[in-house]
């Protein structure tokens, strides 16, 4: 029988606890103990270490703690490895930092750009931010995700990631095989150049967090021995 975890659920830029909900209680359903942290993130003069904080804060005093982070928490999961025990980590369509690179240099770093470009020659020219994020969430659902979301801001962006390498957790990465947002054909390569893993796959695009919650779940426990 599987171990009670407790998943510690990071959001990306501008999310907040809520925009994990659905996966929230697809994981309670089986036994599991969670926790969606709330980030300063619309706190100008909060950066990675104030992420950091937050999660260690939310974290703190629970056992069998997996670390899931989407998007831009691909920068702040990491940093919280050595400050609790952090069974594993599971990265979401997610943002794997290089030492000392600031999130804010990363498009130019990884080439996001062209292969943002390269979608969307493929697919007819450039979405609007709805398509871009949500193309795959029901309307209502993606209409209130819109009016939680946070505007982000740009503490974190200037502000060297600290590490001089990969934490030591054992770390999964769950790639969206439609995410229009970070394209999977450049994406499975970055993970394995940056990470040294074999992303798993997934179908939907950059939020299955709304869009596939009990598929992200059990992908999210397999992989956590949950």
């Amino acid at each position: 029988m599987a171990s009670e975890k407790c998943y510690v659920l990071i959001p990306g830029a501008g999310g907040v606890p809520w925009h994990w909900h659905r996966v929230a209680a697809e994981l309670r359903r089986h036994g599991h103990d969670v926790v969606a942290v709330d980030l300063p993130n619309d706190d100008p003069a909060a950066g990675l270490a104030e992420y950091a904080d937050a999660v260690v804060r939310a974290a703190r005093g629970r056992t069998g703690v997996v670390l899931v982070a989407h998007s831009l928490g691909g920068f702040t999961a990491p940093l919280v490895c050595g400050r609790i025990p952090v069974e594993r980590m599971v990265l979401v369509a997610a943002m794997p930092p290089a030492p000392g690179e600031a999130p804010g240099e990363w498009w130019e770093n990884t080439g996001h750009g062209a292969a943002l470009a390269e979608r969307e020659r493929l697919d007819g020219g450039p979405p609007d931010e709805d398509a871009l994020f949500y193309h795959d969430v029901p309307p209502e659902l993606a209409a209130e995700a819109r009016s939680r979301e946070r505007a982000q801001s740009g503490g974190p962006f200037g502000r060297p990631w600290p590490l001089a390498r990969w934490p030591e957790t054992p770390t999964s990465f769950l790639l969206c095989r439609d995410d229009r947002f970070l394209p999977a054909a450049w994406l499975r390569g970055l993970v394995r150049e940056r990470l040294g893993i074999k992303p798993e796959e997934m179908d939907g695009g950059h939020v299955p967090l709304l869009s596939r919650p009990r598929e992200l779940a059990e992908r999210v426990m397999r992989l956590s021995g949950g």
